[in-house]
């Protein structure tokens, strides 16, 4: 048989690739290893969940509080006070201290606040509002440390001399009328100095009282201080926080 006559596929044989075959080898996790990973991310879930239990902790009491107070409203219960809603936060308005230093209404967050109103000569519908501010804190008994009574002066004239002993106990702000008229507000009729006005330690007018609240009345606006201090006293304390 001539050579022709075989196929060109038979006439040579195939060529060996002689070079070794390259393999990657993956080493297999031990199962020691593999426990340790899902340990780890147990811990991590773990941990992750335990950091929002304690979260939701330190938040529910303030959220209890507020819900207790202002959406659960036992039938027959009545306030004397009027309640603020929507509540309006502090706006950052500039004040001046009788000694002249500076500083703004939000830096008196931070205690639950009975506010007045009026011009520096306080005439005695004011001199009878600061009268009451005081009473009322110091009414609450061992509370009274948690709450703050406030005059803001609405002019430049001084304070009678006489009222002087009595407003070392006070907070006392001078304060453009306009630039207040932002955050309080009078019940229709009635002038932003007729009421005394409830702020809540977070900077919110939540409540006015009547206008014109004489003695019995404060007697009644009494137990609405005291609702609100009870409601709060699971995240309020005494005194303003420290800035950091």
């Amino acid at each position: 048989m001539s050579d022709a006559s075989i196929p060109p596929a038979a006439a040579q044989p195939p060529r060996r690739n002689d070079q070794p075959l390259g393999l990657t080898v993956h080493s297999l996790p031990t199962p020691e290893g593999a426990e340790a990973e899902i340990e780890q991310k147990q811990r991590t879930t773990r941990g992750r969940w335990k950091m929002l239990a304690v979260l939701l902790a330190c938040a529910a009491p303030v959220i209890a509080s507020y819900f207790t107070y202002y959406v659960i409203r036992p039938e027959g219960r009545r306030n004397f006070g009027e309640l603020v809603q929507p509540q309006r936060p502090v706006p950052d308005v500039a004040t001046v201290a009788l000694d002249g230093s500076s500083g703004t209404l939000r830096a008196l967050k931070g205690q639950w606040l009975l506010v007045s109103v009026a011009g520096g000569a306080c005439e005695k519908a004011c001199q009878d509002n600061l009268y009451l501010q005081r009473q009322l804190r110091e009414s609450v008994g061992r509370e009274k440390d948690r709450v703050d009574w406030v005059w803001l002066v609405t002019d430049d004239k001084a304070p009678p001399a006489a009222l002087e002993p009595a407003l070392k106990q006070a907070q006392v702000r001078r304060v453009d009328e306009a630039a207040l008229a932002q955050w309080l507000a009078p019940a229709a009729g009635q002038a932003l100095r007729d009421h005394i006005y409830v702020v809540d330690p977070m900077g919110h007018w939540m409540m006015r009282f009547p206008a014109r609240m004489d003695a019995a009345g404060a007697a009644k606006a009494k137990k609405d201080l005291e609702r609100l201090l009870r409601a709060s006293a699971s995240w309020d304390e005494a005194g303003r926080p420290r800035k950091p």
